[in-house]
């Protein structure tokens, strides 16, 4: 899901900014980069791993202005590569130009096949990289004209930070995918992909960037416009399952009283008889609060996560994802030995984490082992920037639930329905993206991939 940090007006711009990604270090693992500006001068430093590992003292201090944009990636198009890192930096006419993305653009491959019979000669793999050809190729002398001109030709997702000489750019699209906050610090502008960086800095929230809102912000203040047609919101409701913060307000509305509220209504639709409620740590362990407040049955927390482990789901290949599971969450033997318990799961993507868990829990006494799954069955990929592209890796696609639970070795398996999900939440219902449950894609995604990246998911 990849996080941005963006802030103008502050001397230590560039301290702030690996502030903030360390605050969002858990939307991406795979690199991190952070792009200063003096005014004069554009300085940037990036690399592969977490951020306090890209990151060290001397370096940060060699990134010298007050305006700084930064990207904590997460693969979903585009190689895990060095060549990939963001945030990408290169100039417009004349002035230096930096992008930092998260999303997913849908019309990749057409813009890619007709940029490059344009003459357009691409660096990387990203879709990020197009909006930096269009914006080149963009004939408005204005710049806020070229960028109103290059994302009105972009379809899908985006949450956009763009430094463009001296002026600090957000923007979101018009259908609200990906979240995006600014706050204020001291007079200077914050633009962050969730609240939880602002608290970091003690940088104050102002408001959400607007679905289908541009903001310019500059020695002058800041702008805000919005140039594209209004359209049926579709913000990501897997935000609020799997990969927000529990401490941040996304879309507004707060992360940790949502996932509570999932885990409760998750009770009211599937009951069960058990001695216990257990969490899988980290991401179903405010459903299990809600779940077992509802249900009246014993809270406890079952296994102990590594935390020096990161998020497997997130990792960028299987092989990878299958080890970390292995060594990330030991079990409590005397608290689960001879009980039936009631696992709490956030979602079952490929199933790979879950059968192992539930192997784990056999292995340590487990009289009886029940899971709930706080969303629905995921049977659809996503296009729009969550690490499930294709039907094959989703094991609710060909499996049925009876057969899910065979192959994860339960007694029992109920998932919270669709209607239940939509009313535990905190906004209006029909302002969610819920394709990957029930294939209604707010964007048809495109028909073909571009060759390059057909080529890495191979």
């Amino acid at each position: 899901m990849c996080g941005i940090f963006g802030i103008y007006g502050h001397k230590d711009a560039a301290r702030l900014t690996y502030l903030g990604l360390y605050a969002l270090q858990h939307r991406g693992e795979e690199s991190a980069g952070i792009v200063a500006y003096n005014g004069k001068k554009i300085s940037s430093y990036k690399g592969m791993g977490l951020v306090g590992d890209v990151f060290e003292e001397r370096n940060i201090k060699t990134l010298k202005g007050h305006l700084a944009i930064g990207h904590n990636r997460y693969s979903t198009t585009g190689l895990s590569a060095a060549k990939n890192i963001q945030p990408f930096l290169t100039s417009f006419k004349r002035a230096p130009l930096a992008v930092a993305h998260n999303g997913n653009f849908t019309n990749t491959a057409k813009l890619h096949e007709q940029l490059e019979k344009d003459g357009s000669i691409f660096q990387t793999t990203m879709d990020s990289e197009i909006l930096v050809h269009l914006l080149a190729k963009s004939k408005q002398s204005d710049y806020k004209k070229a960028v109103v001109q290059t994302l009105s030709k972009i379809k899908g997702s985006y949450s956009l930070i763009l430094m463009m000489g001296d002026v600090l750019i957000g923007a979101r699209d018009p259908f609200g995918f990906k979240p995006l906050c600014l706050g204020k610090l001291n007079g200077a502008y914050v633009l962050a992909s969730e609240t939880c960086a602002l608290d970091l800095i003690q940088a104050e929230y102002i408001r959400d960037i607007e679905p289908g809102e541009i903001v310019f912000i500059d020695k002058h203040g800041l702008e805000s416009i919005k140039p594209f047609p209004e359209t049926k919101r579709s913000l990501c409701i897997f935000e609020y399952i799997y990969f927000a913060r529990p401490d941040s307000n996304i879309f507004t509305k707060n992360v940790y009283l949502t996932r509570k509220q999932l885990g409760r209504q998750l009770a009211q639709e599937h009951p069960v008889e058990c001695d216990l409620v257990m969490p899988i740590p980290d991401s179903g362990n405010y459903a299990a609060v809600g779940f077992a407040e509802e249900s009246k049955i014993p809270h406890e927390i079952g296994m102990i996560r590594n935390h020096y482990i990161g998020r497997t789901f997130i990792q960028p290949s299987q092989f990878i994802r299958d080890f970390k599971v292995k060594i990330k969450l030991n079990p409590i033997r005397d608290v689960i030995n001879g009980k039936r318990i009631v696992v709490i799961e956030d979602s079952i993507v490929r199933g790979t984490t879950s059968k192992i868990r539930v192997k784990t829990l056999r292995e340590a006494g487990a009289k009886e082992v029940h899971m709930r799954v706080s969303c629905p069955p995921i049977r659809f990929p996503c296009f729009y920037g969550i690490d499930f592209p294709t039907k094959r890796e989703l094991i609710a696609s060909s499996r049925s639930v009876e057969r899910t639970r065979d192959f994860l070795g339960l007694d029992s398996l109920r998932y919270l329905s669709l209607e239940g999900m939509l009313k535990s939440m905190l906004l209006p219902k029909g302002e969610f993206c819920t394709a990957c449950f029930n294939g209604t894609y707010p964007i048809k995604p495109a028909k073909k991939l571009s060759k390059s990246i057909l080529e890495e998911r191979s």
